[in-house]
């Protein structure tokens, strides 16, 4: 009913930065939050960021200040803007959202991940 697809990821040199954007579609009455998770080759997958319907953001502490979430409502489409990448923010990254159906429903739904790769 509802699907989330990420794009932007791909290879980027160390320093560099890379704009993720995951687009929501289907029978969408409201989303109330958005979030970016990520992980690692061998890693579990952790958290690391959360926008809400209203704008407010929160960060894993380890990413505050080179990671910036945002969000464009009318889209329904959440960004996540990396700066300063390093080869250890190297993952798939995934986009999770809480959506209201237009049943009045409510559900979670994954992205199917972008790989992003942070090399020299």
């Amino acid at each position: 009913q509802v699907q989330l697809v990420e794009s932007g990821g791909g290879l980027v040199q160390p320093g560099g930065s890379l704009r993720l954007s995951c687009a929501a579609s289907g029978s969408i009455f409201s989303i109330n939050y958005m979030e970016w998770y990520r992980q690692a080759p061998g890693k579990q997958r952790e958290w690391v960021a959360k926008i809400t319907d209203g704008g407010s953001t929160n960060y894993v502490d380890s990413l505050k200040g080179r990671f910036t979430i945002s969000r464009d409502n009318a889209k329904n489409t959440v960004y996540l803007q990396m700066n300063s990448l390093k080869p250890e923010d190297t993952a798939v990254y995934y986009c999770h959202a809480e959506v209201r159906l237009i049943s009045r429903a409510y559900v979670t739904v994954w992205g199917q991940g972008t790989l992003v790769t942070v090399s020299s």
